[in-house]
């Protein structure tokens, strides 16, 4: 069985959600008897042929502005056409050409990732363009795979037809031991002494309502502020004019350990994605044990269920703040080890791996070893 992944920059990851999940499914898949290749962005970097038991495949990108991303894609596509059981391409910005594998035989996959064309970051074209891929995705693959039910939800409302869907999350990791919280001298922040949110800094994160609402509530602790505020867009200028004392813009952390230990030692985390699925940065904040302030919809409340406080918009927040500062710590401990349970159950790795090991077990002609060793 020769499974490829596709639509990512490649791993081993380096740069967000998508890599880190081809990673980590690819990998596991690669340990269960899979012959796994990952397609990748040819740079001028040393280019292994292979990670971990994975095949590694690189395709040269060239820059060709908003098709840049549709070019890598088809060429990926045309590459894997007659080499692979099953081609999985995560994200449907492409969709109008994933065909081009099932005319070889081979079974496509297509994961619908978030709601694309909602993201206020896109113009009138691309969204427009990610509306018709979400159409055209309808009838492209042989398999969709939601990420989270509200997403499998949307589609079923929006479309009469659709081939067969099925939902298997993101996985993430519990935290069991907090990084040194020596980590936050870089930054002078203090254990349970500040508020964390860590996005791209963007409007269907709804930033600028967490800031209005933290400094409405006139905490004295800090919010930091994760993300990249020197791409000066017209909506980080405006974040940045939202002055005060209290608000720290640091920048990206690409640095994994000093991420999680901001993410461990917040007293809460906001979350305010309003155009995803089940988000990894959700995950991981749940992950580490943190408090989460999260904007109220549907995809947010799947992922973190009863244990998150929820905001509409700003004018929640001052509310919400108070009431966490009022926590005790034997509550605030209750609300991190609840948290992680949560992960553990619903979204650890191996799990979602087993779920994506009988989606491949019931393609049609597939024989593969199963965990205990039998065949399926």
């Amino acid at each position: 069985m020769k499974v490829a992944i596709l639509g990512t920059r490649g791993i081993p990851a380096k740069y967000g959600g998508f890599e880190t999940f081809a990673e980590e499914l690819a990998v596991r898949l690669a340990r269960q008897g899979i012959d796994v290749t990952v397609y990748c962005k040819a740079d001028n970097n040393q280019q292994p042929g292979t990670y971990k038991g994975v095949h590694l495949v690189y395709i040269p990108s060239f820059h060709l502005g908003p098709l840049t991303t549709i070019w890598f894609d088809l060429l990926c596509l045309w590459h894997a056409r007659n080499k692979f059981d099953i081609v999985y391409m995560l994200g449907y910005g492409a969709s109008i050409v994933c065909f081009i594998p099932r005319l070889w035989g081979n079974r496509v996959w297509l994961n619908m990732d978030g709601i694309e064309w909602a993201r206020s970051k896109w113009g009138t074209f691309a969204k427009l363009w990610f509306k018709c891929m979400e159409t055209v995705a309808m009838y492209t693959p042989n398999q969709l795979i939601a990420d989270a039910d509200g997403i499998k939800e949307h589609l079923q409302s929006r479309h009469k037809h659709m081939p067969p869907c099925s939902v298997i999350p993101y996985g993430a990791y519990v935290s069991e031991v907090s990084p040194p919280v020596d980590l936050l001298r870089e930054w002078k922040l203090y254990a349970k002494a500040y508020y964390l949110v860590v996005c791209r800094l963007e409007p269907e994160n709804s930033v600028s309502e967490v800031i209005e609402g933290f400094i409405a509530s006139g905490s004295s602790y800090p919010l930091v502020i994760v993300g990249d505020h020197t791409t000066r867009t017209p909506y980080v200028e405006c974040l940045l004019r939202l002055k005060d004392d209290r608000i720290r813009f640091i920048g990206t952390v690409y640095d994994t350990l000093k991420l999680q230990a901001l993410r461990s030692h917040s007293l809460a985390y906001f979350h305010g994605h309003t155009a995803g699925g089940t988000n990894p940065s959700l995950l991981e904040a749940l992950g580490c044990g943190n408090m989460v302030i999260a904007h109220d919809n549907r995809f947010n409340r799947e992922v973190a269920g009863d244990i998150a406080l929820y905001f509409t918009g700003s004018h929640d927040i001052p509310g919400i703040i108070k009431k966490i500062e009022l926590y005790s710590s034997h509550e605030q401990e209750g609300i991190a080890d609840k948290a992680k349970r949560r992960v553990q159950s619903k979204y650890h790795w191996d799990d979602i791996t087993a779920k994506y090991m009988r989606l491949i077990a019931d393609e049609p002609n597939v024989s593969i070893p199963d965990y205990t060793g039998g065949k399926k």
